[in-house]
C-alpha cells in the first residue's frame, strides 16, 4: 500500500456540543485552527486529503483539496462524514482522523498497514494505546461502504457499535500515548500546546 492508495480524511463535521456549539475544527490552538493541525499530519501519509464538514465549508476548503457534507441531515455523527467520503472516494482506501488531534504521529498509515499486512483476516485497522482502542484513527477499504451504508440506514450512529460487525486488526501505539490527545472540551485545548 503507498500514499497514492490512500485518501485522507479529517472529520470535522461534528456540532462541537461540548464546545458550546462551535465548530471544533476551526478552534485556534497556537495561531492555527485545529483541523489544519491534524490536515498536515495526515497530508504527507496520503495520495489526496479532504475533510468532512457540514458548516464553514469555504473555511474548510483552504486546509484540504475537498471538503465533503454529510449526506444525511442533522449531524448525525462521524461515521456519516465517513460513509458519505467512501461514496466519492476513487482510492481503495481512507485513512481518518478526528480534527481535534494535533499531535498525530507521522507514521500513522504506515502502522495501521502493517497491523492490516499482519492480520489477513481484518477488514480495517485502528489505532490503540494502552489504555484504549482510537476508532475514529482508522484505515479502511473502500469496499466497506455498502456495510456503513446499510448500518446508518438502519439507524446505527455508534462507532463502536459498527466495528462490532468488522474484523478489526490493532495497531498499537503504547509508545506515544499523547499522539491521540483531544479536544472534547475548552479545557482539553491547554493540554495540547
Amino acid at each position: 500500500m503507498s500514499p497514492s492508495d490512500i485518501t485522507g480524511l479529517v472529520l470535522a463535521g461534528g456540532a462541537g456540543r461540548r464546545m458550546g456549539g462551535r465548530d471544533k475544527g476551526l478552534i485556534d490552538l497556537n495561531g492555527r485552527p485545529l483541523a489544519a493541525w491534524t490536515a498536515d499530519a495526515l497530508r504527507p501519509q496520503v495520495g489526496r486529503l479532504w475533510i468532512s464538514a457540514n458548516r464553514n465549508i469555504e473555511r474548510y476548503a483552504g486546509l484540504a483539496e475537498r471538503v465533503i457534507p454529510d449526506r444525511l441531515d442533522g449531524y448525525q455523527g462521524p461515521l456519516a462524514g465517513i460513509a458519505a467520503t467512501l461514496a466519492a472516494v476513487d482510492t481503495p482506501w481512507l485513512l481518518t482522523a478526528p480534527c481535534d488531534t494535533p499531535l498525530l504521529p507521522a507514521d500513522l498509515a504506515t502502522r495501521l498497514a502493517a497491523a492490516l499486512a499482519a492480520d489477513p483476516s481484518a477488514d480495517l485497522a485502528v489505532a490503540a494505546d494502552s489504555e484504549r482502542q482510537h476508532p475514529l484513527h482508522a484505515l479502511l477499504p473502500a469496499r466497506l461502504a455498502a456495510s456503513l451504508d446499510a448500518y446508518l440506514a438502519a439507524g446505527g450512529r455508534s462507532v463502536h457499535g459498527w466495528l462490532e460487525a468488522q474484523a478489526v486488526a490493532l495497531a498499537d501505539f503504547s509508545a506515544v500515548p499523547r499522539a491521540f490527545s483531544n479536544a472534547n472540551r475548552p479545557e482539553d485545548l491547554a493540554h495540547l500546546g
